[in-house]
């Protein structure tokens, strides 16, 4: 029995996310704990479906287990995204690996660069060039540059201006912040790049799929039919889910918020909080984020502060380590797991909401703004969706699509 988890969002699940799972199982995979990301996502946005039916679709790729990041840690700067969820397999106590995609494809390169990055972070350089209003990847690159010279410099710029392998680096950050016994095991991604809007080799991006989405072009070579089919009888249902159907209750909250209740929000920093309230009389959310944007601020950061300041969430949060594991589906190979993690796991994992806010105060916490956060997700939807949805859910056995 091997244990693999994978770190993904599956927004939506496409053929890509099909070979990394079926290059996982070739390399020795018996079992699969994927923990993914809820109703929202890092790049500071909605998911397309809702948590419970992408969580099905994994299943039904060849997860056998799926796992929540709360929306604290799935809505977070890169560093924490990968905290959280590389800490919630840890603390399931028998995973022995995790597999991640990359760019570079080499755990030791990635391992070089990441403790070049890590130097680099922790020097009071940094913050002075980031005052200087410079991005921080430009930052790092320029430690970098006059660290370690041209040649290191270009290569450690080539690996840290790669998506993919940024997280890949945050992923082998917190292994080692965790001392966890968790192995590392990297694919180089296939063909098409990260935010790419090309296909190639019938693998495009996800960023590709969902502007598809949006724009009602054909995807269906791009995904599982299950996916595709899935994604239809959402649409049909109305229960496809847009920020843009948040913009007048984040223009209210924008209005209404006082600046000392914005600085306690995640992301937040060196006065930002003034610039984002300068925002507020603009009357559409696409004015409001080009108003905040800068070189320094991504569009990223930006709407993840915005929906942020919507459910609550407040920088205290990201000191709460993850306090439970929410189970989103799960088949019978995923049980194996569970059941073998009851001896070693950390922290508790089940189905229930409402039993897993009763196990500590941080875990009671932690739930209320998951609820907050579907309730809001319910409204984002085209056809506005019933409140209290993460309560009252019920999770069973589900089957994989085919055989793995």
């Amino acid at each position: 029995m091997k244990i693999t988890g994978i770190i993904c969002e599956y927004n939506p699940f496409h053929n890509g996310h099909l070979y990394h799972i079926k290059k996982t199982r070739e390399n020795g995979a018996t079992h699969i704990a994927a923990v993914m990301s809820g109703n929202y996502v890092q790049r500071g946005d909605i998911a397309v479906m809702d948590k419970f039916e992408r969580a099905k679709l994994a299943v039904k790729g060849g997860a056998d287990l799926v796992i929540e990041i709360p929306t604290v840690y799935s809505m977070s700067s890169a560093e924490f995204y990968a905290r959280g969820a590389v800490y919630i397999l840890d603390s399931l106590g028998c995973v022995d690996e995790i597999s991640f995609g990359s760019e570079v494809g080499s755990v030791t390169e990635l391992e070089k660069a990441a403790e070049i990055a890590k130097d680099c972070s922790n020097s009071p350089e940094l913050e002075e060039y980031l005052r200087s209003g410079m991005s921080y990847p430009n930052a790092i690159n320029t430690m970098v540059y006059s660290r370690y010279g041209k040649k290191l410099s270009n290569r450690i710029s080539e690996i840290l201006a790669a998506p993919n392998n940024v997280l890949a680096i945050e992923y082998l950050k917190a292994l080692k912040h965790f001392n966890s016994s968790v192995k590392p095991f990297t694919i180089q991604r296939k063909s098409a790049a990260h935010d790419s809007m090309t296909v190639l080799d019938g693998i495009s991006s996800a960023s590709f799929i969902r502007k598809c989405m949006t724009e009602k072009s054909d995807f269906s070579s791009l995904v599982p039919a299950y996916v595709n089919q899935a994604y239809m009888n959402s649409c049909s249902a109305g229960k496809i889910a847009d920020i843009s159907n948040l913009e007048r209750i984040i223009i209210y909250k924008l209005r209404t918020t006082p600046p000392e209740e914005l600085r306690n929000i995640p992301d937040i920093g060196q006065g930002l909080e003034y610039r984002i309230l300068a925002a507020a009389d603009h009357n559409n959310l696409e004015e409001i984020l080009m108003h905040i944007k800068t070189k320094r601020y991504t569009m990223a950061r930006i709407k993840r502060i915005l929906l942020n300041m919507l459910i609550g969430v407040k920088k205290s949060d990201l000191e709460i380590l993850p306090p439970y594991g929410r189970i989103l589906a799960v088949t019978e190979r995923g049980r194996d797991i569970l059941s073998k993690a009851k001896n070693t796991g950390k922290i508790p994992f089940a189905t229930s909401l409402s039993k897993l806010a009763q196990t500590s105060d941080n875990a009671k916490r932690f739930a209320k703004l998951e609820g907050t956060a579907s309730d809001i997700y319910a409204l984002a939807q085209k056809k506005i969706g019933k409140g209290q949805s993460d309560y009252k859910a019920r999770i069973g056995i589900e089957p994989h699509e085919q055989k793995n």
